[in-house]
C-alpha cells in the first residue's frame, strides 16, 4: 500500500508531504496506481520548485518521496499540495486498498 502523509501548520496550511510504499496492484513497473501517484507527485514537486520557485526541500528515493516547504509566503505551495491531495483521494477511490492518505498537524 502507498502511504501519503501530508503535514500542516496550526493555521491548517499544508507544509509538505511524505509518500512511500508500493500500491501492490501489479508488479513493480507495471502498476498503474504507482505510475499515477508518482506522476502526480512529481508534477506537484516540479511545479512548486521550478514554476512557482517556492523554496522547498525535495528528496526522491526508490518508493519514497519527501517534500518540505521552507517558505510559502503567498500560499501557492499550500494550494498545490491541496490539489495533489485531492488527486490522490480520487485515485484511492478508484483503486481501494492501494493508497492511504493522512494529514498530520505540526
Amino acid at each position: 500500500m502507498i502511504r501519503a502523509d501530508f503535514y500542516r501548520d496550526r493555521d491548517s496550511r499544508l507544509l509538505g508531504l511524505h509518500i512511500s510504499g508500493h500500491a501492490g496492484l501489479a508488479e513493480e513497473g507495471e502498476d498503474v496506481v504507482c505510475a499515477a501517484v508518482s506522476s502526480a507527485v512529481m508534477m506537484t514537486c516540479n511545479t512548486i520548485t521550478e514554476v512557482y520557485k517556492i523554496n522547498a526541500k525535495v528528496n526522491v528515493e526508490d518508493n519514497d518521496i519527501l517534500l518540505k516547504l521552507v517558505s510559502d509566503d503567498k500560499g501557492d505551495g499550500d494550494r498545490l499540495l491541496l490539489g495533489l491531495m485531492l488527486q490522490l483521494d480520487l485515485i484511492s477511490q478508484d483503486y481501494p486498498g492501494t493508497l492511504k492518505i493522512g494529514v498530520n498537524d505540526r
